[in-house]
């Protein structure tokens, strides 16, 4: 039987490092002819069909103003052997440093939107603006991924996760209990 676990106060500033929603991904913008890369922590799911996905891009951040003036990006999932390039990406501006020029990144073409993918990463998923109505207030993109390119193997690859002030987890043990639910709840 679960025990009841003692708690302390804790600072509601600080509460990112339980509550991050998922893996480091990075953030690649094309506009008026140059292209970009941000390290982005600030994402989640909204809805499967269409596939949506709310990401956070502070407007003091480079890649917000070329996302929302091109409507478009590739949100790439790098593994932890990206773990360098990730972090040196999120401490440089891309307005003053070609990213993947610097980083040693590919830029592949993508398949429908003009920013590119990122080779080396594990996924790619090409977006769009879906909905802008909380840019402007909040810095939140509500994008909707238009195609994805995802590597067959591993299945579950290590990732990356921020939890604030420079420290990073990793992707644990899978733990597969697909048996135990109704089939209609697997539909994803």
């Amino acid at each position: 039987m679960p025990r009841i676990v003692s708690k302390e106060d804790f600072p509601v500033g600080r509460i990112r490092q339980y509550l991050e929603p998922g893996p480091i991904v990075l953030v690649s913008s094309r506009h008026r002819g140059k292209n970009n890369i941000m390290t982005m922590g600030w994402h989640m799911v909204l809805e499967f069909s269409p596939s949506l996905v709310a990401c956070l891009i502070s407007s003091g951040n480079h890649s917000h103003r070329m996302i929302r003036d091109s409507r478009e990006c590739v949100i790439n999932l790098p593994t932890t052997k990206l773990t360098e390039q990730a972090i040196g990406i999120g401490n440089c501006s891309g307005a003053s440093t070609d990213k993947f020029e610097q980083f040693k990144l590919t830029a592949q073409r993508a398949h429908v939107v003009k920013a590119p993918l990122i080779g080396e990463c594990h996924a790619c998923f090409e977006c769009r603006i879906h909905d802008e109505a909380l840019i402007e207030r909040y810095d939140l993109f509500i994008l909707e991924v238009v195609k994805a390119h995802v590597a067959p193997r591993p299945l579950h690859p290590k990732t990356l996760h921020y939890t604030g002030g420079g420290i990073f987890m990793t992707a644990g043990k899978v733990i597969d209990e697909s048996a135990r639910f109704e089939p209609l709840m697997l539909r994803t």
